[in-house]
């Protein structure tokens, strides 16, 4: 490996370190508490070392939120090679897009700006409607399938969407002593199959 090689790699190297030290940061403290000064104490290097590779914290951001929905698209990915039928494809897209808010809330709260400001104004994250598609799809098909009218399948992907973005939002901003999981993920499964249903 010659000099350029190994310099390219030690910095995508230092890049993948500062995101994996912010990450755990933000799991250990929260999002708010989150800086440029913690993450280069917690990888024992310079502050300007973070600027070399992070033009700033919103950078930092902006990267991990990527991360986020890239790591929610390859879930999504497997329901849509599994579930050939778009009915069971939209349940297991919901159920997905559910475990996954809850098994990984630091991402979830910085890709859809959960209690904090959107990570990274004015950069367009194309990623963001990943989600969308997905579930737009097994609705398009559904519809297909019932031979119902798809003049307001927009409409339906975006009051999908609402539904189940709302009911996790609603649960992960709560300050509650009372774990109420399975009855939210019983309104959410009630939910799901009343929208299909009705489609």
């Amino acid at each position: 490996m010659g000099i350029l090689e190994r310099k390219i790699r030690q910095k995508e190297n230092m890049r993948t370190n500062i995101l994996a030290v912010a990450l755990q940061l933000v799991k250990e403290e929260g999002w708010q508490s989150l800086s440029i000064r913690k993450i280069a104490d917690a990888i024992e290097y310079s502050v300007p070392v973070i600027y070399d590779h992070f033009e700033n914290k919103e950078a930092i951001l902006f990267e991990l939120s990527m991360d986020g929905f890239r790591l929610l698209d390859r879930l999504l990915e497997k329901d849509k090679r599994k579930y050939a039928d778009p009915e069971e494809r939209l349940r297991a897209h919901a159920e997905t897009y559910w475990t996954f808010a809850f098994k990984n809330p630091e991402y979830y709260q910085l890709m859809y700006g959960l209690g904090m400001p959107c990570s990274s104004p004015g950069k367009a994250k194309p990623e963001f409607n990943s989600f969308r598609d997905h579930i737009g799809e097994a609705i398009e098909g559904i519809v297909k399938d019932n031979k119902s009218s798809d003049e307001e399948t927009c409409f339906k992907i975006h009051a999908f969407w609402s539904v189940l973005h709302g009911l996790i939002s609603i649960v992960m901003m709560r300050c509650s002593d009372i774990d109420d999981t399975q009855m939210n993920k019983k309104v959410m499964d009630d939910t799901v199959n009343a929208f299909i249903k009705n489609l």
